[in-house]
C-alpha cells in the first residue's frame, strides 16, 4: 500500500472518535513488527524514526528512513512515516527528501518565547513542502540525556491558556502535551490528568499528542483518547519486549551465535506489542 499521510490518518482518527498509535523504530525488525502487529489489528499506524534513532544509525536519516517507507509500502496496513523529536535543523530538512509527511520539531526546552520563534520557523519550513508539523509544550521527562522529572511537578505539565497561544503564534498541526506521562517508562504506572487533557482541548484547536505512553496503563489511555488525545506515541514498550524475548532466547541457548535465531522470536514479541496499542486506541 502507498505511504498514507499522518495528518490523513490523525484527521480519520480524530473524526472517528479514536486515537492513532505511532511505534518507534529503531531496527528493521522494529519496521516489520510495527506493519505486522498493525496487519493483524486491521488498524493503521505510524512508524517514527527518532532523532535519537538517528543517531544510533550513526548521524545518517537515509537508510533507516528507506528501510522503514519499503516495509510500510509492502505492508496491507494504512501506515505514514513520521521523523521524532527533532532539534537538529539539518536533520529537520532531511525529512522532506526522504518522504516522511510529519516531524514533531522539539524545541520544549527553550524558553517559551525561544520555542514559539523557532516552531513557528520550523512550521513554515514544514508547510512550504505539505509537511505536517507537531511540537511540544511543558516538559514530558525521561528523555535520554535529561536529569530525572517529576511529571506532576509544578511548571511541568501543560498550561491550557498558554497552549492556546502557542498554537495561535506557531500555527503547528498538533501539540504533544504534559499531562502525567513520561518517556522511557519500563512500568506502567503512570497518572495521567485527565481534567487537564479535557481542558486542553477545550482550548487547543488541534490534536493533542501523548508521550510517553508506554508507561500508561491500558484504561488511562482508553480514558486519555475520550478526554481528547489522538496520537499515542509508543516506543519502550516495544523494546521491552524485543529485549525480553532476547534475553529468553539466550537464557534457554547459551550457545546461539546466529542472530536470526532470536530477532526472529523478538520481532514477534513487538508484533503483540503493535497490536494490543493498537487494539487499545482504538
Amino acid at each position: 500500500m502507498p505511504l498514507i499521510t499522518t495528518g490523513e490518518l490523525i484527521g480519520r482518527a480524530r473524526a472517528e472518535g479514536r486515537g492513532l498509535a505511532a511505534f518507534n523504530v529503531i531496527t528493521l525488525e522494529h519496521a516489520e513488527a510495527i506493519a505486522l502487529g498493525a496487519e493483524r489489528a486491521g488498524r493503521a499506524a505510524v512508524l517514527q524514526i527518532s532523532e535519537n534513532a538517528v543517531r544510533f544509525h550513526g548521524g545518517d536519516l537515509t537508510p533507516i528512513a528507506r528501510a522503514a517507507a519499503a516495509v510500510a509500502r509492502a505492508s496491507s496496513a494504512p501506515l505514514s512515516l513520521h521523523l521524532d523529536h527533532v532539534t537538529d535543523g539539518d536533520l529537520l530538512r532531511a525529512a522532506h527528501p526522504e518522504g516522511f509527511s510529519s516531524v514533531m520539531f522539539d524545541a520544549s526546552q527553550l524558553s517559551y518565547a525561544k520555542n514559539v520563534k523557532a516552531t513557528a520557523d520550523a512550521v513554515r519550513w514544514g508547510h512550504e513542502r505539505d509537511i505536517w508539523v507537531e511540537a511540544e509544550l511543558g516538559r514530558v521527562g525521561g528523555k535520554e540525556g535529561e536529569a530525572p522529572l517529576d511529571a506532576h511537578a509544578p511548571g511541568v505539565r501543560t498550561d491550557p491558556d498558554e497552549a492556546a497561544a502557542y498554537v495561535a503564534d506557531t500555527g503547528v498541526d498538533a501539540l504533544a502535551v504534559a499531562v502525567g506521562s513520561s518517556h522511557a517508562m519500563t512500568r506502567r504506572t503512570a497518572s495521567l490528568d485527565h481534567e487537564l487533557i479535557r481542558a486542553l482541548r477545550a482550548r487547543v484547536p488541534v490534536p493533542l499528542v501523548l508521550h510517553g505512553s508506554s508507561g500508561v496503563p491500558d484504561a488511562q489511555i482508553r480514558a486519555a483518547v475520550a478526554a481528547g488525545v489522538v496520537k499515542v506515541n509508543v516506543g519502550t514498550a516495544l523494546n521491552t519486549g524485543f529485549t525480553g524475548a532476547v534475553r529468553r532466547f539466550l537464557a534457554a541457548d547459551d550457545g546461539a551465535v546466529d542472530p536470526r535465531k532470536y530477532l526472529n522470536p523478538a520481532r514477534e514479541a513487538m508484533a503483540e506489542v503493535v497490536a494490543h496499542f493498537l487494539g487499545v486506541v482504538g
